[in-house]
């Protein structure tokens, strides 16, 4: 114990050594614990005195010596375009975040604000600092330039796909999360169906597309008048609402709205109380995003296709993860996460089922 005491006056680092003195072992018994050989090597009760030693002591590896032994340095870097101003970021990099911690690995974040030559710059000195591997993620799903450098290492991109189709990608599952859209409303009875909100990225077309696939397979068709493209923003939800709604006989108007995201769906549900129908007794809405902070506290609260953010994050970092542990780049592929429907309050029977 006078070791122990030692190193608690001195406030010096504890060591490896100093773990197998206490544990009655040798040095290299502590590596082997420490270093993932143990199995075989050492039985179960030696493993565990020398790691009872290390909770004793307070002794944690040395990560860069470990990382000069291994040629790694247990470091991840994940450049991104709008961390600060986007409300899905913190989802996105928590499971990143979590499934890296989970391998011994931390994230070393950086924050381009969109600007190409940040972003390269932001490459170039991860690279410098030997990061294991690189995830670069988008905050809206679009093609995007690779940023130089990222050939140089393992690298995996998140909620975007790369204009040359040169690197393995994550991204949401946008059709199928229009056919579960369309099937939340079917489901309720409702025949009559309008489509408000979006632009002509590649979200708004998928997202389309899928509710259309749904609705074609039942056969129910949504008329031209009945799908209007007017953004991405509250304001927008609410002009394409009062197109569809306003001043159009209860027995002639769409009965459900599929909202390209949440905030358009704040506007349908505006432009719906503007209008005096009932939500969801005269009209259902359903919007996508899921997103924090707004989607549970509107009112009604909405009903949403959840857009997999910390899905994407995670899977995103175990990908990376697997090629830095195997040293073999993985497949330029796309792998799509799924859009879970959220059900809440917007959402009920069709009027006079």
């Amino acid at each position: 114990m006078g070791g122990t005491e030692e190193k608690r006056t001195t406030g010096t680092r504890p060591t490896s050594r100093d773990v197998a003195r206490l544990a009655g072992v040798s040095h290299t018994a502590v590596s082997f614990v420490f270093n993932g050989r143990a199995e075989g090597n050492l039985s179960p009760a030696t493993q565990e005195r020398i790691r009872q030693a290390a909770a004793q002591l307070g002794y944690r590896p040395d990560p860069v010596a470990r990382g000069l032994r291994r040629r790694r340095t247990a470091v991840i870097g994940l450049v991104t375009d709008e961390i600060a101003s986007s409300p899905f970021a913190g989802r996105l990099l928590r499971g990143a975040m979590e499934v890296a911690w989970g391998k011994e690995h931390l994230v070393l974040t950086v924050d381009s604000g969109g600007d190409p030559a940040k972003e390269d710059a932001a490459v170039a000195e991860l690279l410098d600092r030997r990061v294991d591997g690189i995830i670069y993620a988008a905050m809206s799903l679009r093609r995007v330039r690779v940023p130089e450098g990222l050939h140089r290492t393992h690298s995996v991109l998140a909620n975007c796909l790369p204009e040359d189709d040169s690197l393995p990608a994550v991204i949401p599952a946008e059709r199928a999360g229009g056919r579960t859209a369309a099937q939340v409303l079917l489901d309720q009875g409702h025949r009559r169906l309008a489509h408000i909100g979006g632009l002509d990225d590649i979200a708004s077309v998928e997202r389309l597309r899928g509710f259309r696939d749904t609705l074609r397979a039942e056969g129910v068709t949504v008329p031209k008048e009945w799908v209007v493209r007017t953004g991405g923003e509250i304001a927008g939800g609410y002009e394409g609402a009062m197109r569809v709604l306003d001043g159009v006989p209860a027995d002639r108007r769409p009965t459900g709205i599929f909202a390209y995201n949440d905030r358009v769906a704040a506007g349908v549900l505006h432009a719906a109380t503007r209008l005096g129908i009932d939500v969801p007794g005269e009209l259902s809405v359903v919007g996508y995003d899921d997103q924090e902070h707004m989607a549970a506290f509107l009112t009604p609260a909405l009903t949403s296709i959840a857009l997999p953010h910390r899905a994407m994050g995670e899977t995103a970092a175990r990908i990376l993860l697997d090629a830095i542990d195997t040293g073999r780049t993985p497949p330029a592929t796309v792998r799509r996460i799924a859009c879970p429907a959220v059900s809440r309050g917007s959402v009920g029977p069709a009027p006079g089922r």
